[in-house]
């Protein structure tokens, strides 16, 4: 049975019409487990309602 992930890279490579060669797959699922945690934590990451984007960003 497929993993969700692996039905999404379906859909997408088909969509954006993007070859993913089998030998790529393991590091495409990773690098989408490790985005999709990383968005889970900013998702989380409760703002006040009052917050406002930074209009200027400085280094």
């Amino acid at each position: 049975m497929a993993e969700p992930l692996d039905d999404y890279i379906d859909a997408v490579s088909k969509a954006l019409a993007l070859p993913v060669e089998d030998a790529w797959r393991p590091a495409v699922r990773a690098n989408l487990e490790v985005s999709l945690r990383l968005g889970r934590l900013v998702d989380e990451f409760a703002l006040p309602d009052e917050t406002e984007p930074a209009p200027v960003f400085t280094a």
